[in-house]
């Protein structure tokens, strides 16, 4: 019987932590969206012209330099 308790909490315990680790958020963090990524996506979602994103896009070129 005393074994039987014993197991019950590790076994229990072992359930919990898999029920976290499947719960938790899996996602990166820290992840840094550039200035011409969203450029990009305005341009790909019809946004901004193509005038505009040639624009946008070397100034942003000649600002990284």
């Amino acid at each position: 019987m005393y074994y039987s308790i014993s197991y019950g909490w590790i076994i229990s315990l072992i359930i919990i932590i898999f029920i976290f680790y499947l719960l938790k958020d899996n996602k990166p963090k820290d992840k840094k969206i550039s200035a011409q990524d969203i450029l990009n996506k305005r341009y790909a979602n019809g946004g901004i012209s193509k005038e505009e994103y040639e624009e946008k896009s070397s100034a942003l070129k000649a600002q990284e330099s």
